[in-house]
């Protein structure tokens, strides 16, 4: 059977336009700096090993949904590349002569100058782009119907970025459900959430309900401003005791009055379940919203994070509305861990000494304070000298027009990236193509195209793993834009493209080496410097590299194949008894004459064992 017909579905598809490589490991491959000089290449290798295999499941996704993409990828320009790839005399090609001719032209400074300059510029999303276009590119040789156009729905764009464009999206505190609940409450992988159930006798219990697009309630309000999400719940709730004529009078006012209305409706128990999860959600949200001073801090969070008040205008006294926050016992450690985090990105860097005096204040521990000096592997400058200059920020928040809440006048970098694409005001500098730029005349032979021809073929039909299909459904053929995050997306980007999808009329999609969250990043910074050492993806550290990179079997093999478990020791024989002499096992004949002809049954037992020595696929 054809290899490849297997590994196109090797990501999961997590929401309708989310996907995810489940890697958190590759945070560390990417940001992780080595711990001397001389282990520069081997940590090299294991990233160029770990891309490699990111590529692949990139172009399976391109595959699936038969789009061969213009390839952008971002190039920061306030730091070096990072990690391994960070410019070193062990994985960089040797300097020019120093008595060489003055280089004024990119064919005057040689190819020896070039070749050593170019490890300035080697950024992961720069390797990853080049490489799942290379990937695409030996597909389409193989399949030229791949990624031919309809004459409706124009090429697509695959944009690759990284964590380290914005490392304030996974810091601040985000009030829409989905993102709140998910920083604020123990929901595993995004999706498991065990809660307090009153069951039909009135009796609690833990139950553990699944937060997926099955669940109609979750998808209508999950993007919503936590105020809106409970307005709806209760709305919701209200309009189905009316339609279902359980209740005489008015309905429920707040939260605590759905509560005791949902105890009184046994008859309706999947609803009943639908209703008591989010009520459950909401209230907790709700509950340490109120004891851990989130209004308090999300104020100086906001200030730090946009650069602005809530008046747009550079805020005053930040500091002396921060200090008595880390001052305070009643605030955790993690929030002001991400206060002072943040506040040191909004100062673009503070002298040492004042980040130590932040330190004092917060009571921060050693591991903490960790967390917030490994920013600087992830580009952030954290320590300032008085002579440095500003850097120019090329994400700078702009004051929305639009109504807002206080609280939420943040929006993540990746909101800017994508507007400023499909606006074509993208500087090209920032997020270059790693080919052909879409052009008008590219766009105009592209819609004199035909249709592809219709087929059952894995490798030429259209997917729509993004969406369910309805019943005599128009086909659907906006122009697509993908997005990946390398080293971790965030709730608040992936609500961010839902909302675009809409408002610029695209099929938008995000996807990321995995999901994180406020306390997932900053456990991850606090052991950076260890190489993931006592993280929860890689509790013992990245992998060794030995022996080059590894064929893509071995990989799939360490990811997917479980061993199976060991057989049981032999019996103990009673001393003194009569030892036993094991039966001869008669085994059949491999020709097909015996098979055919002999009437021997094999014992039940031999066919036991037999079943125990086939192989994963059974043969």
């Amino acid at each position: 059977m054809d290899a490849d017909l297997f590994v196109y579905y090797d990501y999961a598809a997590t929401e309708a336009q989310t996907f995810s490589l489940d890697e958190p490991s590759y945070f560390f491959s990417i940001y992780s700096p080595p711990r001397t000089e001389a282990a520069f290449k081997a940590a090299r290798d294991r990233l160029e090993e770990d891309l490699r295999f990111a590529s692949k499941m990139i172009t399976n996704l391109c595959i699936t949904l038969n789009e061969f993409p213009f390839i952008r990828y971002y190039m920061p320009t306030n730091h070096l590349p990072l990690g391994p790839l960070k410019p070193n005399a062990q994985t960089r090609a040797p300097p020019p002569q120093e008595n060489s001719s003055r280089w004024r032209t990119q064919l005057a400074r040689g190819s020896e100058a070039r070749a050593y300059e170019a490890a300035e510029t080697e950024f992961a999303t720069r390797l990853l782009a080049f490489m799942v276009q290379n990937n695409l590119e030996e597909y389409k040789k193989m399949n030229p119907d791949f990624g031919k156009l309809d004459s409706s729905r124009p090429r697509g764009t695959l944009i690759i970025t990284d964590r380290a464009m914005d490392m304030l999206a996974p810091l601040v505190h985000e009030f829409t459900y989905q993102a709140m609940a998910n920083d604020l409450l123990r929901i595993e992988n995004g999706t498991s959430y065990t809660y307090k159930f009153q069951s039909a006798v009135g009796a609690y219990e833990d139950k553990t309900a699944i937060l997926s697009d099955a669940d109609t309630v979750w998808t209508e309000v999950r993007h919503m401003h936590m105020r809106e999400a409970i307005d709806k719940l209760m709305a919701d709730f209200n309009k189905f005791l009316v339609d279902n004529a359980v209740f005489k009078g008015e309905g429920a006012a707040n939260l605590n009055d759905m509560k005791e209305m949902l105890a009184n409706l046994p008859q309706f128990q999947e609803q009943r379940e639908k209703f008591s999860l989010h009520l459950s959600m909401a209230q907790d949200c709700m509950g340490i919203f109120e004891r851990d001073k989130l209004p308090l801090i999300a104020n100086v969070e906001q200030c730090c994070a946009t650069g602005l008040n809530a008046d747009n205008k550079t805020p005053k006294g930040l500091v002396e509305e921060m200090v008595p926050l880390l001052d305070s016992r009643e605030v955790a450690n993690m929030n002001k861990v991400r206060i002072v985090a943040m506040y040191i990105q909004y100062r673009d860097g503070v002298p040492d000494e004042d980040r130590r005096r932040l330190y004092q204040h917060a009571r921060l521990t050693l591991a903490e304070q960790d967390a917030v000096n490994a920013l600087v592997h992830l580009g952030v400058r954290i320590s300032r000298a008085q002579t440095d200059k500003d850097r120019k920020n090329r994400f700078k928040h702009k004051p929305s027009n639009e109504e807002e809440y206080e609280l939420s006048r943040f929006k993540p970098a990746l909101r800017t990236v994508i507007e400023d694409h499909v606006a074509d005001r993208l500087e090209s500098s920032l997020f270059p193509y790693v080919r052909d730029a879409p052009s008008t005349v590219t766009q105009q032979v592209s819609s004199l195209r035909s249709p592809p021809p219709q087929t059952t073929s894995l490798r030429s039909q259209k997917p729509a793993w993004h969406r369910a299909r309805q019943p005599n459904q128009v086909a659907d053929n906006k122009q697509r834009i993908i997005v990946f995050v390398a080293g971790g997306m965030t709730y608040s980007e992936a609500r961010e493209v839902y909302q675009l999808s809409s408002s610029l009329n695209k099929d938008i999609f995000i996807g990321s080496t995995h999901v994180t969250t406020p306390r997932g990043i900053v456990d991850d910074l606090k052991v950076l410097d260890l190489a993931g050492a006592g993280s929860k993806a890689i509790p013992n550290g990245l992998r060794d590299v030995k022996g080059g990179q590894r064929p893509w079997q071995a990989w799939y093999d360490e990811k997917y194949y479980t061993q199976d478990a060991a057989p049981p020791p032999p019996r103990q024989q009673p001393s003194g008894g009569r030892p036993q002499v094991p039966s001869k096992i008669i085994q059949p004949s491999p020709t097909p004459s015996y098979q055919s002809q002999s009437n021997y049954s094999m014992p039940q037992h031999e066919v036991k064992e037999k079943k125990k020595k086939r192989g994963l696929f059974g043969f």
